[in-house]
């Protein structure tokens, strides 16, 4: 049965992850690709034609969901509002609706319009259905008794999308992660146990991006690149050949626990394997909190030495920091914003604490009467409201965030950052390599946007010390000033944003 599919990905709101106010600098009109529909459309049947919108880099058409038997979404929390503008425009013009992704897995009783929800993990319910959906008895649920083998997952149909309007290309290694942290999703969503991918079948994803003639920052997605130490030590040499051959064509980086810093042979494997950069949850300074949350693996060694660890071993440290925990002191912001400047991590992403559904904070609140909400995801950019109550008072809690926002977002604070960064970071095989075209366009715009920012000197500055510096790496000290005018900009929207009467529920 040949099916017209339409695979359409929601908006993203801007925040501080999605470098919003960047992008333009690179002439690039998102960040990175939807890898999850992008790999569903490797699932579906071969005869079906398939077209995919992204919505962050452009309009979805009236025109084209009338034109489709079927639309499949996927989408995370923080893509809620223009999920649901899908689901209408989409109920309106009569076209049926699948929906999947974190979002629908963790709350697809509150969610209206959707003729049939496909979970959890494709490669386990999307044959289900398209086994009903051809025989003509289509459920609306759909849920998965077991987790897959990542065997079972082909490579992404990359040929769906014109990569250049994106920066960054995204491709997975595994799933799951090892640890317990409280307020995380992730061991709900994929479970305890990290599943991997085989080398060969990596290698052949990177390969295919290869081929399409992608060159540049490529995101290994995964929530915990380390979960299964033995299987990433397996792969690494084989990746890092690879690169080799090819004179490293793509700069590498992912997700990871702060016990990276404990394994120098990993991390010796990762940075010759072409990895420049780590994103680790950091949280929290507070051990006492750490501990009371499940983040015992952040308590086997001294965060800032580890930091300092990873950093002089050629990778770039950015990390997440959460406030609103039970046991935050009165100093927490304080003791956040020192920490934060003291690690010389430049893209630090504070965010408020939040109850997402399924986890192990959510049920706590549940039991304990505390709830206030539907959760925004992490998106705490246009609405500071809470969606649970907090032991501190929650105006003190939001206006310690915003306070921590604008102080260690001070152009002054962040550029003195990214100097302790290229200071202490070593170099890199890919931070040290050729500037791209697109590098020169963006150096040439950030010369002239913010050198008549109201933040100036404070560039230029940092432009002269970071070359005088890392004269070899003007690549990355101009992208960390591009990141800034971001973070500026973000900044002043919390500013500006007032804390709600209620400022939970």
């Amino acid at each position: 049965m040949s099916v017209r599919a339409l695979l359409v990905y929601p908006e993203l709101p801007p925040t501080y992850w999605s470098m919003t106010y960047a992008l333009p600098f690179v002439g690039k009109k998102a960040s990175i690709p939807p890898l999850g529909l992008l790999t569903v459309a490797s699932l579906l049947p071969a005869d079906w034609e398939v077209t995919l919108v992204d919505m962050n880099v452009e309009r979805l058409r009236e025109s084209a969901v009338s034109a489709a038997d079927l639309v499949l979404t996927s989408s995370m929390i923080v893509q809620r509002e223009s999920h649901e503008r899908v689901v209408r425009l989409c109920n309106r013009l009569g076209t049926p609706v699948v929906a999947g992704g974190p979002y629908p897995s963790s709350g697809h009783e509150r969610i209206e319009g959707v003729s049939h929800f496909v979970l959890d993990e494709a490669e386990v319910t999307l044959p289900l259905f398209l086994a009903d959906l051809a025989e003509g008895r289509a459920q609306r649920l759909y849920r998965a008794t077991s987790r897959p083998d990542l065997a079972l997952t082909p490579p992404p149909r990359f040929d769906l999308v014109r990569l250049k309007r994106y920066s960054t290309m995204a491709l997975q290694y595994s799933r799951g992660c090892p640890h317990s942290c409280e307020f995380c999703d992730i061991v709900e969503l994929f479970g305890h146990r990290p599943r991997t991918k085989g080398a060969d079948q990596f290698l052949l994803e990177l390969t295919l991006l290869y081929d399409t003639g992608w060159r540049g920052s490529v995101f290994v997605v995964d929530d915990n690149f380390i979960g299964n130490v033995r299987d990433v030590k397996a792969l690494l040499p084989r990746l890092a050949a690879w690169q080799r051959a090819r004179d490293y064509p793509f700069g590498l980086f992912t997700e990871a626990t702060l016990g990276l810093a404990e394994d120098p042979e990993l991390m010796d494997q990762m940075t010759a394997a072409g990895f420049n950069m780590v994103f680790v949850g950091i949280e929290t300074p507070v051990p006492e909190t750490l501990a009371s949350v499940g983040k015992r693996q952040n308590l086997r060694s001294d965060m800032l030495a580890s930091v300092r660890t990873i950093q002089r071993k050629g990778m770039e440290v950015s990390a997440g920091f959460i406030l609103g925990f039970d046991s935050d002191p009165g100093d927490i912001f304080d003791r956040q914003i020192r920490f934060i400047q003291e690690s010389g991590i430049p893209s630090a992403m504070v965010s408020l604490l939040t109850a997402l559904p399924g986890t192990q904070l959510y049920s706590r609140l549940q039991r304990e009467g505390r709830l206030a909400g539907e959760s925004g995801g992490g998106n705490n950019t246009h609405d500071l409201r809470l969606n649970f109550v907090p032991r501190m008072d929650a105006r003190e809690l939001l206006e310690g965030y915003k306070r921590v926002l604008s102080e260690i977002y001070a152009p002054d604070r962040y550029f003195s950052r990214c100097l302790d960064l290229l200071r202490s970071v070593t170099p890199h095989r890919t931070s040290t390599r050729k500037v791209t075209v697109t590098e020169v366009r963006a150096f040439l715009l950030s010369l002239l946007r913010q050198t008549f920012s109201s933040y100036s000197w404070a560039y230029w500055k940092y432009l002269v010390r970071g070359l005088i510096a890392r004269p070899r790496m003007l690549a990355e000290t101009v992208t960390m000033a591009v990141k800034g005018h971001h973070f500026f900009r973000m900044t002043r929207i919390v500013q500006a944003d007032q804390i709600p009467d209620q400022p939970y529920g």
